[in-house]
């Protein structure tokens, strides 16, 4: 926080309140008061993490109470994924005609309802369906609270405070990981009576209502976004907020409303270049950025971890236990990019993170092409073969999630001008989520037709892959203003 506050101090960007001109007190107010909007957003983020990693340890639970087969249970697992591809390509449009604020408290209300019906769900078509209309709010959520933030964020914090989306990813994560491993451990088994005579798998679902509440509750406390108030005519409220961040909030509104003076409601066609017929260039650099962190398998380590890890020879109980060392890894790995983002920039880290994870996941591929085989067909790995197994995965897990975990947002949030934003968010989101779903049902039956290490052999291609497309195609956005990067990016 001290360098935080330090950051503000007394350089000017001429746009966005990035010095206390009005004074010390009145720029640690605007500290405060923009770190605590911008948290609120993220619990959207929150939400993510915690009902993506939920999932994990009640895979085999929910195959059982439904009596579904390998590829059926992985569509269950999956089938959040649709709506998360729906609910992230239809957010954008929906923030900039609704405005950001309304749209999320609508997602808050959706997360909390179908948390209670997935954990209710009496058959595994009332099970999909409550999961992809989770997946909805899920993928609402991964867009909105890039563009809120970015949207209200000094240009020398931006980096550090999109990032505290990828923050509330993970301790989502790890939160639905340690919630599951509690749970499971007072009964036995996520399969086994909890509550009420209730299944313990019906409560790791329905434990997802209390941070959708909490959502709920601090969404009706925020204002929107000053940039969405300004495009919809609203300038004295937005001059209000900008007031509140600190600054010099009549040169604020002033430049944005340079940025959208002549400029009719974003728009998908927006996004489309007229005289190829294709889409914009930085479009597709949006695009690329979205699948690559996907195509990397990062959430088969989330998904299926405990899955993965009875298969390396875990216990129920060991395997979850290993859920919550990778989660909090994962925390750190964020803190770490959270210090490094606004230093040493956006591309930096993601090559850094590309190159740590070729090596770790040919690591994690060569353990497993040397693993014995059990006679029920299930790798056996060598107690050394196992740590080695254990250590390259977490290194795995520090080199996403200090990169490409929370850089990736980072950049879909502010490399876009302001008249493309939403709708360039829209279909990245959805690019994203359709990644994540592609990767995600085909993982079980590549796992039991080709094997762990061939499954890993292919993400370590997709990171090797990602190196030379950040370096010929992403541009660096440290320090630049939204309205800068306006001017800059006319794609």
């Amino acid at each position: 926080m001290h360098d935080a506050i330090k950051a503000t101090a007394p350089r000017s960007t001429g746009a966005e309140p990035s010095s206390p001109s009005a004074g010390e007190h009145r720029g640690f107010k605007g500290l405060v008061y923009v770190i605590a909007i911008a948290s609120v957003a993220a619990i959207g983020g929150f939400l993510f993490g915690f009902d993506s990693g939920v999932i994990n340890g009640a895979v085999e639970a929910i195959s059982k109470s439904f009596g579904t087969q390998s590829a059926a249970t992985g569509f269950a697992v999956a089938s959040v994924l649709l709506g998360c591809a729906v609910g992230a390509f239809g957010a954008g449009t929906l923030a900039d005609f609704m405005g950001r604020r309304k749209t999320m408290l609508l997602t808050s209300v959706v997360f909390i309802l179908s948390a209670l019906v997935t954990g209710a769900a009496g058959s595994a078509t009332i099970f999909i369906v409550a999961r992809i209309a989770s997946g909805l709010a899920i993928g609402a959520a991964s867009v909105l609270a890039p563009i809120y933030i970015a949207e209200v964020a000094p240009p020398l914090l931006r980096g550090r405070l999109t990032s505290l989306q990828q923050l509330a990813i993970v301790l989502g994560l790890f939160f639905a990981f340690l919630s599951n491993y509690l749970i499971a451990h007072a009964v036995g088994g996520a399969s086994a009576t909890f509550w009420v005579k209730e299944p313990a798998w019906r409560w790791m679902f329905w434990m997802e209502t209390v941070p959708s509440a909490a959502f709920l509750l601090g969404l009706l406390v925020i204002p929107d976004s000053p940039r969405y108030l300004i495009a919809a005519g609203k300038v004295d409220e937005a001059r209000r907020i900008f007031a509140r961040i600190g600054g010099d909030n009549d040169a604020l509104v002033a430049n944005v409303e340079k940025t959208v003076r002549g400029e009719h409601r974003p728009r998908l066609a927006d996004l489309v270049d007229r005289k190829s017929g294709f889409l914009v260039p930085l479009v597709w650099t949006g695009i690329g950025l979205a699948a690559f962190q996907q195509f990397v398998g990062i959430n088969i380590i989330f998904y299926y971890g405990a899955i993965l890890w009875e298969a390396a020879g875990a216990t129920e109980q060991g395997a979850l236990r290993i859920n919550l060392l990778t989660g909090g890894v994962n925390i750190l790995a964020t803190f770490l990019a959270i210090g490094l983002i606004d230093r040493i920039g956006r591309k930096p880290l993601l090559l850094i993170g590309s190159i740590g994870m070729v090596i770790t996941l040919l690591t994690i591929s060569g353990v497993f092409l040397t693993a014995g085989t059990s006679p029920t067909g299930k790798p056996v790995l060598s107690h050394a073969g196992g740590l080695i197994g254990l250590i390259a995965a977490n290194l795995y897990i520090l080199a996403f999630g200090m990169s490409w975990g929370p850089v990736m947002w980072v950049l879909l949030g502010e490399m876009f001008p302001n008249r493309l934003r939403g709708a360039a968010l829209a279909v990245c989101g959805a690019t994203n989520w359709a990644a994540n779903f592609a990767v995600t049902v085909t993982f079980l039956p590549l796992l039991r037709g080709a094997g762990i290490a061939t499954a890993y052999g292919l993400y370590a291609a997709a990171a090797a892959i990602s190196i030379p497309f950040i370096w010929l195609a992403v541009r660096e956005t440290k320090g630049k203003t939204l309205e800068q990067m306006s001017a800059t990016n006319t794609v």
